[in-house]
């Protein structure tokens, strides 16, 4: 066989398995033979380019190329449907139904209503050829290169399908991914995400692809559209496009009559809690095609469909204590532990308090039945207690501790904050794993090997106190440790010598200092340019810096005043990490002083990223959007056409990419 037909062949039996493994959920295969396929395709594509296929099972990665997207008009208007929150309008529908078809009968096709983004699908000949997001429903956002990177969404169809078709459904993030993805933002301080439904719009309307292609997104699809349907009702034309690759819910039913319908409502009322993903109501479709003409379109939603919504999803269980967890900084987090219960997908046992004032608030008592949400908390919140349900034989009033529960120092509270804080930040255990656990994270030092619970053993062994220690491990002393080995001690110690060319803004976000993330870290690194720097700077000079202000800048101070941090880093520095900035991140000339930019469009000199890094180097500061304050656009091709209107509205001037790099020196 050529390689050429050793192409072919990889992607016909790639495409069959992604299809079983992620619409059909039946893979065939071991990941690890997926995996060694899937390379050697990528493999014989490098050495064969004029075999390129945009439908290839190796254009699901996604590029690192990064675009505006661009707006498209619909094909066909994409409709809101009307909601209702009762069975009782449920039942006016139905009746509305039957009045506009003159007593005509007719089938309803109930389905599970998705929590996610609605997605237009456009294929041509089999290929998909455009993604569209739902938009105003006239025009949408093209996100083709997002949408391939969806491994349920399929590249070629197969089977009987029709020459163009449209399908639509909702792109969304199963529950694990969500609280994976969270739990991600969470131990990097990043803002966290309400609910999935959020995290699937953030997802999506990701600039970078490959991102997208990390968020692990899945898709259901509820509605076909064409010319030349195979079918003439949608329950049946959902069956045929699950034939051609489609991902169609097994859970779509055909009632034939309103008692069916409020049958499969009540089942998936209370159901719905144990399936994967997020879902908030059910969608009723009228499925004669004909009957659906008929009926016709109000000037909002189809007069054939309406939404059933649920009502928020909440669960009474019982509290049976509270424990008290100390987080790397400090900060004291209560911890409610609750008789299991099904929410949202998942077992929840146990449900954040926040802070001293909620559990006041709540007036909670052991043995309390508590209300308990899911909301965008790692774990779930107690919102309410059924205080009817309270008897004599209730237990003590919760209230919040005086003393850190791991070391035994009294806590403090400062002032404006509902957070009480363990002190002890050089002694207190669960502050020193955490910080260590920070230290190495990818976002930071990037010390692949040293996990949470690696760094919790080599803590309680002896071997680690600080952050500083971890580059005095050693292979020897790793190897002996249980389950690591010499294999794993040495990758360890290849990873510990490598984060010495991590650059100074991460260093300065790794080591911890309170209130000091990822951009405060960058900040920081560009105007001071230096550890030393830094550390001898007042709180006057330091709240000075553009983003800083007084908080940090007193938190920066308070972190070198410690003896203790400034051995941590004196070390740090000794062991070979970067102190300062480079000559080509520090700021390269004031030309941009002052000046507010937006970048926009694709770019064929540098990339986005680049240009902004050049901004901020010759004193200059990036803007997402563009408003009266904004001084000049960086235009590449493709420019969003909302920015452009808005930058013509405004009179904001719209400089090239050439006129650019001259206005900084670079041509």
């Amino acid at each position: 066989m050529s390689e050429l037909d050793e192409i072919q062949q990889l992607r016909h039996d790639l495409e069959l398995h992604n299809y079983n493994y992620y619409v059909r959920s039946n893979p065939t295969i071991s990941d690890q033979e997926f995996d060694r396929l899937m390379h050697r395709l990528q493999e014989l594509e490098s050495r064969h380019p004029e075999a390129y296929d945009a439908a290839s099972p190796t254009q699901r990665v996604g590029s690192d190329l990064t675009r505006e997207f661009q707006h498209v008009r619909h094909r066909y208007p994409m409709l809101s449907l009307a909601n209702t929150y009762s069975e009782s309008e449920i039942r006016d529908w139905y009746e509305r139904v039957s009045r506009g078809l003159g007593g005509e009968a007719f089938d309803v096709v109930c389905e599970l209503k998705f929590d996610g983004t609605s997605i237009s699908l456009w294929y041509d000949d089999g290929l998909l050829t455009r993604a569209v997001t739902r938009g105003d429903g006239q025009q949408g956002d093209d996100i083709t290169a997002n949408a391939r990177t969806i491994r349920s969404i399929p590249l070629r169809l197969h089977g009987n399908y029709p020459e163009r078709l449209e399908m639509r459904g909702e792109v969304l993030m199963p529950w694990s991914v969500f609280e994976q993805l969270n739990a991600q933002r969470a131990e990097q301080e990043e803002p966290l995400f309400a609910n999935p439904r959020n995290a699937t719009s953030g997802s999506i309307k990701q600039q970078d692809p490959a991102v997208v292609a990390s968020r692990q997104l899945d898709s259901y699809l509820y509605y076909v559209l064409g010319d030349t349907l195979p079918c003439d009702t949608h329950y049946d034309n959902l069956l045929a496009a699950r034939q051609w690759g489609f991902k169609i819910s097994e859970h779509i039913r055909c009632c034939h009559s309103i008692e069916e319908v409020m049958a499969y409502i009540d089942y998936w009322d209370t159901e719905r809690k144990n399936l994967p993903v997020a879902t908030d109501g059910i969608v009723l479709k009228v499925n004669s095609l004909r009957q659906q003409e008929e009926l016709g379109l109000t000037a909002k939603s189809p007069r054939w469909a309406i939404a059933y919504k649920f009502q928020a999803e909440r669960a009474l269980t019982r509290l049976n204590s509270v424990s008290f967890q100390v987080g790397r900084t400090g900060a004291i987090t209560p911890v409610a532990n609750l008789d299991a219960v099904q929410l949202s997908g998942t077992t929840v046992k146990r449900a954040s308090l926040h802070n001293a004032d909620i559990i006041r608030q709540l007036d909670l008592h052991i043995g309390d039945m508590v209300y308990v949400e899911k909301g965008g908390e790692i774990i779930p919140k107690i919102t309410g207690v059924d205080v009817e349900a309270r008897s004599f034989m209730m237990g003590a009033e919760v209230g919040f501790i005086t003393r850190c529960p791991e070391c035994g120092t009294e806590l403090i509270r400062y002032d404006g904050e509902a957070a009480h804080y363990c002190p002890n930040d050089s002694g207190c255990p669960p502050q020193q794993i955490g910080k260590m656990e920070h230290f190495v994270s990818r976002r930071a030092m990037n010390i692949d090997g040293l996990g949470s619970e690696t760094i919790t053993m080599m803590y309680h062994a002896g071997m680690l106190h600080n952050i500083a220690d971890i580059y005095e491990l050693t292979v020897p002393s790793m190897a002996r440790m249980e389950r690591l080995g010499a294999k794993s001690a040495h990758n360890i110690r290849k990873a510990i010598e490598q984060s010495v060319q991590v650059p100074f803004e991460r260093v300065l976000y790794a080591i911890g200092i309170r209130f000091v993330g990822e951009t405060t870290a960058r900040q920081l690194a560009r105007a001071m340019r230096s550890m030393d720097a830094i550390r001898n700077a007042s709180q006057e000079q330091l709240a000075a810096i553009d983003g800083i202000g007084q908080k940090i800048a007193q938190s920066i101070c308070e972190y070198f005043r410690q003896v203790a941090n400034c051995e941590i880093v004196d070390r740090l520095k000794a062991y070979g990490l970067q102190m300062e900035t480079h000559a080509e991140t520090a700021v390269a000339s004031d030309r941009l002083a002052g000046k507010n930019i937006v970048v926009s469009g694709v770019f064929h000199s540098h990339s986005r990223d680049e240009y902004k890094q050049m901004i901020e180097q010759h004193g200059g500061k990036n803007t997402g959007s563009v408003t009266s304050k904004t001084d000049f656009i960086l235009a590449g091709d493709n420019m969003g056409p909302a920015k452009l209107e808005k930058a013509k509205t405004l009179g904001i001037s719209i400089i090239s990419e050439e006129d650019f790099l001259l206005m900084i020196g670079q041509q």
